[in-house]
């Protein structure tokens, strides 16, 4: 076999994370009586979305500390509305990392294909999630046993797509670069810091994007797709 060694991101490429977010931040909304403050859910989810991307890439750049992430992405919709209320805030975020790692929705396929290649491969995580809620949710969607090891930004102080994490992955698991491949649904993170280290890549295009600065060493529309490929 070409490949030995699988890098798989988790969240929207395994852990369905986008339709468990939104379905945990409509329950805490309702919960802690945002209705009251915004025109709609929509509204709301549309005002923590563009700050949250905003501030991740700072995260990712080392221009801000996780708790002040954390902090201030559920702070400035209620500040967007007039309501600078940081208790509420923070009890609806503690409320939010509470439920989410037990929501349970996979991505289509996800257990069926790790199922399969649990057989024929050593399967690894490399993510960018924080230590608390990733193992939390790999047992909550039931993927956690398929994998030999966890690798996480959180525990190197350093994201993808920089070097310095593919490479402490591919010694913390004694993986060939030749034999490894990375799987992931995040161009900027995953397919960027493979092609980066020369380390081949599979797309799991799951947003639909329709042109790259590079070829993927593969492209998927759906998980399934690994099946055949490998």
């Amino acid at each position: 076999m070409k490949y030995k060694n699988l890098f798989f991101d988790l969240d929207d490429t395994l852990w369905a994370f986008s339709a468990n977010a939104r379905d945990t931040f409509e329950e805490m909304y309702f919960k802690h009586g945002l209705d009251a403050l915004f025109d709609s859910f929509t509204h709301f989810y549309s005002l923590y979305q563009k700050r949250n991307h905003e501030l991740w890439v700072e995260y990712g750049n080392g221009q801000i500390t996780k708790e002040e992430l954390n902090c201030q992405r559920f702070l400035y919709p209620l500040e967007a509305v007039g309501v600078g209320n940081s208790v509420l805030a923070k009890q609806y975020s503690d409320d939010f990392f509470a439920v989410i790692p037990t929501k349970k929705r996979l991505m289509p396929h996800a257990i069926e294909v790790l199922e399969y290649l649990s057989g024929h491969y050593n399967l690894y995580i490399l993510s960018n999630g924080f230590r608390e809620l990733q193992a939390k949710k790999m047992h909550s969607g039931g993927i956690h046993h398929y994998f030999k090891k966890v690798i996480l930004s959180d525990d190197l102080g350093v994201m993808k797509p920089w070097p310095d994490i593919f490479h402490f992955a591919l010694s913390a698991t004694q993986s060939e670069l030749k034999e490894s491949l990375m799987i992931g649904d995040s161009w900027d993170a995953d397919m960027v810091g493979a092609h980066g280290v020369g380390m081949h890549h599979a797309f799991y295009n799951v947003s639909g994007r329709a042109e790259y600065p590079f070829q993927p060493t593969y492209q998927l529309n759906d998980l399934k797709e690994l099946i055949e490929l490998l």
